[in-house]
């Protein structure tokens, strides 16, 4: 017998894609249901909010009922948020008043993390730390197989935060040492540098901002991190608006929308206005026609279509340098920036432009010549960049067949060089009608 095609056939069918669409509810599932009841305890009530699985994002909260502006989303009380203040009134306590130098308040969340995790059934903390992820997607975690396939730019600053999370590692290791007595096992065993690497992970992606006072047993860094179970499973989405802040009053974590939401979707909140390399950078995750993207256009790849024995090219860019123009320049989907036609109008400046190089930096047109110079070479770039990115899509093709272990992190690569891709080449079509409305 065949399988209906009539109207009933077409609407199951259409219920059965849109409940995927929206997201499979996850409540059922026994650690999400010791969270609720771990929450519940410590005076969070919460009966519109669902974890569950999103196609698309992943893991993130569903509302069960329809969202307006300006409703509250979450409240959180202060007894469910892990600061430093829950480290200090741990164990952990009185070895961080004693060490000197003093510890950071990073360190000190990060050494709590570690421990009870390492504590296990014992932890008061374990249905929190049950449902936070076994493993990140930052570039700290990434193989070095797939951080050389990142934007130049990216690639610099993925480096930049291997290191000073090792380095943050080993500075910490004498005080690690020092909880000996509270372990039966060795502390170098316990908080060796992958337990950190988590722990940093934990606390640079799923922490909200919340200022602490400052305290005498911590080191002069910021204490303004808090992690809040429950909350950190929403999603962001950078279209959103929402206001989001530790409320004196109700001595609770609120964050109220200031957007609509349907019931039975995901509710997003927004992160702050990233660019998918710092969302990347931060998060781990990038987000697909994020409006606040762009292209980074490096020094190197800047001066490749200027002459070397340009006599005035060193004064242009000790110019540009002194006057913080190497930096930041970029392609969007509204095409080159200000900042990047105007570096690229100053090293087109002729001979005889020299002298007008202030009245460049200023936004002042100075000869046809130097603007037609100056959309051409933008133009040059602009095609570089996109054969360079496919180029790369070509090779994480590549990678992704014959390095099985390394899929899911080149997919995120992957997605970040085709949103890449997708402003290039919008910004080519504006870089094209530029050209031919000028010519």
């Amino acid at each position: 017998m065949k399988k209906s095609r009539g109207r009933t056939g077409r609407k199951r069918r259409r219920k059965h894609l849109q409940s995927f669409m929206d997201g499979v509810n996850c409540s059922h599932k026994l650690e999400y249901i010791k969270l609720k009841k771990w929450l519940k305890d410590r005076g969070f009530e919460d009966s519109n909010l669902r974890p569950a699985q999103f196609w698309g994002t992943g893991r993130g909260l569903m509302t069960t009922k329809a969202l307006q502006a300006g409703d509250l989303i979450i409240s959180l009380p202060e007894k469910c948020l892990l600061t430093t203040s829950t480290v200090l009134r741990s164990c952990l306590g009185e070895y961080i008043m004693k060490w000197r130098p003093p510890v950071s308040p990073l360190i000190a969340l990060c050494t709590f993390l570690i421990a009870e995790r390492h504590a296990g059934e014992k932890s008061l903390w374990k249905p929190y730390l049950d449902v936070l992820p076994k493993t990140y997607t930052c570039p700290v975690c990434l193989e070095h197989d797939v951080v050389s396939l990142l934007p130049e730019p990216l690639r610099k600053k993925a480096q930049e935060q291997r290191t000073m999370v090792r380095e943050l590692y080993m500075s910490s290791k004498a005080f690690f040492s020092s909880l000996q007595p509270l372990f039966a096992e060795n502390t170098g065993t316990i908080f060796n540098y992958s337990a950190l690497e988590w722990a940093w992970c934990t606390i640079n992606t799923r922490t909200i901002y919340m200022k602490h006072s400052q305290r005498e047993c911590f080191s002069l860094e910021p204490d303004v991190y808090a992690l809040a179970p429950y909350l950190d499973l929403l999603n962001h989405r950078p279209t959103v608006q929402v206001k989001a802040a530790f409320n004196e009053q109700t001595r609770s974590y609120e964050i109220w929308t200031n957007s609509q939401c349907k019931k039975y979707e995901e509710v997003f909140i927004c992160y702050g206005p990233h660019d998918n390399q710092r969302l990347l950078l931060e998060y781990g995750f990038v987000a697909v026609d994020n409006p606040h993207s762009s292209v980074y256009v490096s020094s190197d790849t800047l001066l490749r279509y200027f002459p070397p024995l340009d006599k005035q090219r060193n004064a242009k860019l000790s110019i540009l340098k002194d006057h913080d123009f190497l930096e930041n320049l970029t392609f969007g989907w509204d095409g080159p920036s200000w900042r990047l036609l105007t570096a690229l109008k100053l090293l087109s400046l002729g001979a005889d432009e020299f002298t007008c190089w202030r009245r460049t930096l200023l936004g002042d047109v100075i000869s046809a010549r130097n603007e037609q110079q100056t959309l051409n070479i933008t133009a040059k770039i602009c095609h570089f960049l996109i054969e360079e990115t496919q180029h790369v899509l070509l090779q994480i093709s590549r990678l992704k067949r014959s390095k099985e272990n390394l899929k899911k992190h080149l997919a995120l690569v992957e997605a970040l060089r085709l949103e890449d891709l997708k402003i290039l080449q919008k910004s080519a079509e504006i870089l094209c009608n530029l050209n031919m409305a000028t010519a």
